[in-house]
């Protein structure tokens, strides 16, 4: 059973790495989608960013998904590996598609529905944790669009009597910092609900390693306020391979049939989208980091004129994150059902 749970954490890890890859439009889509810079480039610039945010951003909310949504009671290595299956399909399946799904809000819905296809609506802790999570549903799209639509107001009003082709070479220049400001943000958050998620498995696994030695012993974990330095290394490593991999279907998705973006608009739309996700992160609140940019990316293109947004498209991917909690959810459910007849757990 040791083992079982040993491949339970690489799938976890194989999330994370899906997880960057997924959400490297995210990152890279803007500076992309504005040419300063090339594809190749671009991922190698938003994974490092990535990886750097272990240095800066904490564990809060690692310690939330760890604790927060599901009765560690309930959960155990096929509660956890049917999560984690829910998640990755619903990740390829919106992929395969290029549709902007949030990873996060896949992850979350899948945990919850492994965890109820075993106990039942007992095993999920409705508190405050879901609370923020669902209204981050609604409110980061939102703080995005405002994000970026008052960032873009902000630098017209200082530049007015600029030319607009004018601002294009700065820009492009600030655009650098921008994109790594928001990889930086996308890796803190999302790198750690990975973390959270394996964080539950050694607790709830804890007395299978409280003897063992060797490599084994390193996944004694006694509480979720304690997070191993392996996890944190590998989990950052992970999301950061992923993300220099790319997910080239999303990014044309974001960096240009949403709104055409110019270099400062590219600036606006990253630094707003990263200020929301940093805040979100330092409160402990796994907010979708493809709701938060998506947002800002439509907020800096009404500043235009709201005909220079894609309604159509953008009303597609809204659904889509409707949809994926539940969507999910129930794929993650069909997976525990799966697991649970295969490896028979007490």
């Amino acid at each position: 059973m040791e083992y079982y749970v040993v491949g339970i954490v690489v799938v976890a890890f194989a999330f994370d790495f899906i997880n960057g890859f997924h959400d490297s439009a995210n990152s890279i889509a803007t500076i992309v989608g504005t040419r300063v810079l090339s594809p190749l480039a671009a991922v190698v610039w938003a994974a490092v960013f990535n990886f750097a945010a272990i240095f800066t951003v904490g564990t809060a909310v690692a310690k939330a998904i760890g604790g927060g949504y599901i009765d560690l009671d309930i959960v155990n290595a096929n509660v956890i590996g049917g999560g984690l299956t829910g998640a990755i399909a619903w990740n390829l399946i919106t992929w395969w598609f290029g549709i902007p799904s949030s990873s996060s809000h896949a992850l979350i819905g899948g945990y919850a529905g492994a965890a109820i296809a075993k106990g039942g609506m007992a095993a999920l802790i409705l508190g405050q944790k879901w609370v923020e999570t669902l209204a981050a549903i609604v409110l980061s799209p939102l703080a995005g669009v405002l994000a970026g639509f008052g960032l873009m107001v902000l630098v017209f009003n200082v530049f007015q009597r600029s030319r607009k082709t004018s601002l294009d070479q700065p820009f492009r220049l600030m655009q650098l910092t921008s994109s790594a400001l928001l990889s930086l943000a996308h890796g803190g958050n999302d790198a750690q609900k990975t973390m959270g998620i394996i964080l539950s498995l050694l607790v709830a696994t804890q007395a299978l390693f409280k003897d063992e030695t060797g490599a084994l012993r390193h996944l004694y974990v006694t509480s979720t306020e304690t997070i191993p330095l392996w996890v944190e290394l590998l989990a950052y490593t992970c999301i950061s391979l992923g993300t220099l991999f790319g997910g080239w279907r999303i990014v044309h998705t974001m960096g240009s049939r949403i709104t055409r973006l110019k270099p400062v608009g590219g600036f606006c739309a990253e630094t707003g989208g990263a200020l929301v996700i940093l805040l979100a992160t330092k409160l402990g609140i796994p907010v979708s980091t493809t709701h938060t940019i998506t947002g800002a990316i439509v907020g800096v293109g009404a500043t235009n004129r709201l005909s220079a947004v894609r309604w159509g498209l953008a009303t597609r991917i809204v659904w889509a994150w409707v949809v994926t909690i539940p969507a999910a959810g129930l794929m993650a459910a069909l997976a525990y059902w799966v697991l649970a007849a295969i490896v028979p757990i007490p």
